[in-house]
């Protein structure tokens, strides 16, 4: 605490940094215009360019030649119960040789609707059983139950695997501060931030072309909120409950296993429910190397163009991750009001009727399908399709708006993104060092400003300079229009219930659908290109925006309100002077999300024709080569952490200011 208050007190006070400001912004300009004499200052030199894809790639062969029997080792454990949950939920068991081979089949899929039907009435009732029923037989009726079943096995595999790997990696962050501080905390950056194509280049390299490799790919991106969950649960368990266990006699191990993950549970569920979230937003792009399933289904639409099918296949998903999220948040909840009391001495079917109806009736509709086949497989008599009706609606609107969507498109990039992209690729990578690291100099002192600055060259020196702010020029305009958007209607949210519950659907939608399902309308109207990237990732980032400004705007205390009517404020004033201040670091928060999420999705959409960071993703991935993708993969991660730690600094700096 001293030094920082000493460090504070020796920076310059808050009316000098705008004089630093304008000689840094003056010397930056000085600098652009003299680049004839300092061309080293503005683009950064071939000849000085370090090669750290190929030092990555040597050690990736390394790896792969001389511990493929350790990789080998991995998939052959981990594809026992993956190949399991795939015979049982999607394929058949095949027992014996081929030629006196016998086959079981897998489970019905009357049985998993009714299944699905019971346990949303078990944890939920009646609303929550027509929804998650709803939604497995909305998958049935569609055609898409056997890609689905494949998606729910990677998942019901890859899903506990994150959770036991990350309640274990929290439990031991939470134990060991400086693991949690040099180990865990900066790994969880580097999952959450690298973008998810670059897992898929080394998988792809050690595991091969498999369900295995897209598994771990899952694994990997949907970790970390497990860990930060477990590490946030048990740190707001009271003292006094710790206390308590320990005067009962309890050792460490029954504290911790019967004591405090017990009192942790509501947040260690979130973690569940977020893992479950983002290993569903990750089926598509695991798809590509070996994952099949709906996210296989969505990739071939969309190489094809066929966007009604596209739709189908990305609603299935929708549908999929709607059951799973109700039903993970429901028993959450229930598991949050208390434990259910059951005699241990009761049969089984009697502590726990509901497993056993549910195992009842999977057994019976599964030997059923062997004498009837509508309950083995769906019948195609009571399937249906709204194929042809997105793709004549999407004909119908770039037949009749072509020419006002074209002046749009042109007049968009003609005024606006090829300005900005000019600028951005122009500007000084010195400068760009020196100024971000005075920012983080001002928010929080000389580690941050340290860390931004190393950060901010790593992409310079590794010659992906240009790539970087095309990177940074996409995803900068795409998160300022979409907190114009989403701040705006967050606030309209805060101040009215009814206008709540209208964009509240709404925005819980946008959240479950898998990133590729916003650009394939996009792309069918804009074609590819910048402006169709660009409103893609306003679609998919505009969420954080909306959420945090509401939920800011809500929890400024009543009592602070109240205060300011008493004093005479009007409604306008109190909204203005009382809530939209105390709310600012809250809206900050969603700024820096919406940002982090903008730049998740310009990566994806590389696939549409942009020319960035993303593209040389695809590139190295094309060509299975994992120094350049990896590289790519962490300048895109580093552009996420510099803004995430610098609009943490803000908004920190400005909730000590406010108190």
């Amino acid at each position: 605490m001293t030094v920082t208050a000493s460090a504070s007190e020796a920076r310059p006070p808050v009316q000098r940094w705008l004089v630093v400001w304008a000689l840094a912004l003056a010397a930056v300009l000085v600098t652009f215009l003299l680049q004839d004499s300092v061309p080293w200052a503005v683009n950064y030199p071939a000849g000085a360019i370090i090669p750290v894809a190929d030092w990555v790639g040597a050690v990736m062969v390394w790896i792969k030649s001389n511990l493929s029997w350790l990789t080998r080792s991995i998939t052959a454990v981990l594809g026992v119960p993956l190949d399991f949950a795939l015979n049982l939920l999607a394929k058949n068991f095949r027992i014996g040789h081929r030629a006196e081979a016998f086959t079981l089949p897998r489970l019905s899929w009357v049985g998993v609707c009714a299944v699905a039907f019971l346990a949303g009435h078990a944890v939920g009732g009646r609303k929550l059983s027509l929804l998650v029923g709803g939604c497995f037989l909305y998958i049935a009726l569609f055609g898409q139950w056997t890609s689905a079943m494949l998606t729910l096995a990677l998942i019901s595999i890859a899903v506990p695997f994150c959770i036991v790997t990350g309640l274990f990696a929290g439990i031991w962050a939470w134990r060991k501060p400086w693991a949690e501080r040099l180990i865990v905390s900066p790994a969880l950056d580097l999952m959450q931030t690298i973008p998810t194509f670059a897992y898929l280049i080394p998988m792809l390299l050690l595991f091969g072309n498999s369900p295995v490799s897209a598994m771990i790919a899952t694994a990997i991106f949907a970790t970390p909120p497990m860990v930060r969950a477990t590490m946030l649960g048990l740190s707001r368990v009271p003292l006094e409950i710790g206390e308590f266990s320990d005067m009962a006699g309890c050792t460490a191990r029954q504290k911790l296993w019967r004591v405090l993950l017990p009192s942790a549970r509501p947040a260690l569920m979130v973690g569940v429910n977020q893992v479950i979230m983002l290993a569903l937003n990750m089926v598509i792009i695991a798809s590509m190397i070996g994952a099949g399933g709906l996210g296989y289904d969505v990739l071939l639409a969309l190489r094809a163009l066929k966007v009604g099918e596209a739709m189908e296949a990305g609603l299935a998903i929708v549908a999929l991750a709607i059951a799973l999220d109700r039903l993970s948040q429901a028993i959450a909840h229930k598991q949050a009001k208390g434990n259910v009391h059951r005699d241990r001495e009761a049969g089984f079917w009697r502590r726990y009727p509901n497993v056993t109806l549910a195992i009842a009736i999977l057994a019976a509709t599964t030997l059923l399908g062997l004498f009837v086949p509508a309950f083995a497989t769906v019948p195609k008599a009571i399937t249906f399709t709204t194929a042809p009706l997105w793709k004549v609606a999407v004909n119908w609107v770039t037949v009749n708006f072509f020419d006002l969507i074209e002046a749009f498109r042109v007049a968009l990039i003609l005024n606006v993104l090829n300005p900005l992209r000019a600028f951005c690729e122009g500007f000084p990578w010195l400068g760009a060092v020196f100024l971000l690291g005075l920012a983080g100099y001002q928010l929080s002192g000389l580690r941050l400003a340290l860390l931004v600055a190393v950060l901010t060259a790593f992409c310079a020196i590794t010659g992906l300079w240009e790539k970087t702010m095309a990177t940074v020029y996409l995803c900068g305009i795409s998160a300022f229009i979409a907190c114009l958007i989403g701040i705006p209607i967050g606030l309209m949210a805060a101040r009215s219930d009814r206008f709540e519950k209208i964009v509240t659907p709404i925005i819980d939608t946008l959240q479950v659908l898998p990133s590729f399902c916003f650009i394939i309308p996009v792309v069918m109207l804009f074609r590819v290109g910048d402006v169709t990237a660009m409103i893609a990732t306003i679609a998919f980032a505009v969420v954080p925006a909306i959420r945090y400004t509401n939920h800011g705007i809500r929890q400024v205390p009543p009592a602070l309100i109240e205060a300011a009517k008493v004093s005479g404020c009007t409604p306008r004033q109190t909204f203005f002077r009382v809530q939209l201040p105390l709310a600012l670091p809250e809206i900050m928060l969603g700024v820096n999300q919406t940002i982090l999420m903008a730049l998740a999705m310009v990566i994806i959409c590389a696939m549409v024709g942009t020319r960035d960071l993303g593209q040389e993703v695809f590139i190295a991935l094309s060509k299975a080569d994992p120094g350049r993708g990896i590289v790519a993969g962490l300048a895109i991660a580093f552009i996420g952490i510099v803004a995430d730690r610098l609009f943490s600094a803000w908004t920190a700096k400005a909730r000590a200011r406010l108190g």
